[in-house]
């Protein structure tokens, strides 16, 4: 089947050989079958986006030989699709607002009871609230999240999908297949859209990915627990369902993630001192 692969970085830091594993295996999981290979800057963080960082991804990615269809879908141009998403989740009374800070957060959270990525699950603080204690924060000027209510959304799945459960197929980097039962539960009442931004990462990416027709996502398996949320909402949303591929990341040896911060490995640091785009593909492939 010829598929739909896309590498969709965000503009906050240079990228470093850990992105230029994705990027490759997207880009050559489509050219291996004449598919179509995209690129996607996710931007939706307005703090830290930077214009010279999406001139840094295009150049670091034409260097190492890569080519992707144009015009190249840049996130924060297309709010007002993710906020018809959330529209629709509102519409179906899973979406509350949210007026929390963090600190209010994690005074009430049970330090023990964690999502998937080690922060303390939403302990409900304004799930229920009133209209009118909404009415006077929003008259206050005070702009809310809105979250998932995770116990109704896993009710409407239900409803739609009866006892078959949840899941997705992942592709491991041999090609072999096999099917993982998705639990968007252990994330909680997540974020999906921001205080500051009309949107967040799991929804702008499940809106994206459907609306550029996206049949295979390539990333690390630090995104892995990532896919069980974002497959509850295709399924809400009525969105198809990609095939997922999870790669390895790669770590230094005392086993720290590369990090855009600290320029771990960064690929224009990697190009100035010598390196070419083949010694990339050998250090990222045989180690």
């Amino acid at each position: 089947m010829s598929s739909v692969t896309r590498f969709a970085p965000s503009p906050n830091g240079l990228l470093h050989v850990g992105h230029a594993l994705s990027a490759i295996i997207a880009h050559d999981t489509a050219r291996k079958n004449g598919g179509r290979f995209l690129l996607r800057i996710e931007d939706i963080d307005l703090e830290r986006r930077r214009p010279e960082f999406v001139t840094a991804i295009f150049e670091d990615l034409d260097w190492l030989g890569l080519t992707w269809e144009e015009p190249v879908l840049v996130q924060s141009e297309h709010f007002s699709e993710y906020l018809a998403a959330a529209d629709r989740l509102i519409g179906m009374g899973l979406l509350y607002p949210c007026f929390a800070s963090r600190k209010e957060i994690m005074t009430a959270a049970d330090p023990e009871n964690v999502d998937p990525d080690g922060s303390p699950l939403y302990p409900g603080i304004w799930r229920g609230a009133s209209a009118e204690a909404v009415g006077e924060r929003m008259a206050a000027g005070e702009s809310p999240a809105l979250r998932l209510n995770m116990e109704g959304a896993m009710q409407a799945l239900k409803a739609k999908r009866g006892d078959k459960p949840l899941t997705f197929v992942e592709v491991d980097e041999e090609g072999g297949q096999q099917t993982i039962t998705a639990r968007p539960e252990r994330w909680g009442d997540a974020v999906i859209v921001r205080k500051e931004v009309p949107a967040s990462y799991h929804l702008s990416v499940v809106v994206d990915d459907a609306r550029q027709g996206v049949t295979h996502v390539t990333r690390g398996q630090d995104l892995l627990a990532a896919t069980d949320l974002q497959r509850l909402l295709q399924e809400l949303l009525d969105l198809p369902e990609p095939v997922y591929s999870h790669h390895r990341v790669i770590r230094w040896a005392d086993g720290r993630k590369l990090s855009k911060s600290n320029q771990d490995m960064g690929i224009r640091a990697l190009r100035d001192e010598g390196a070419t785009a083949d010694d990339i593909r050998r250090v990222i492939f045989e180690g």
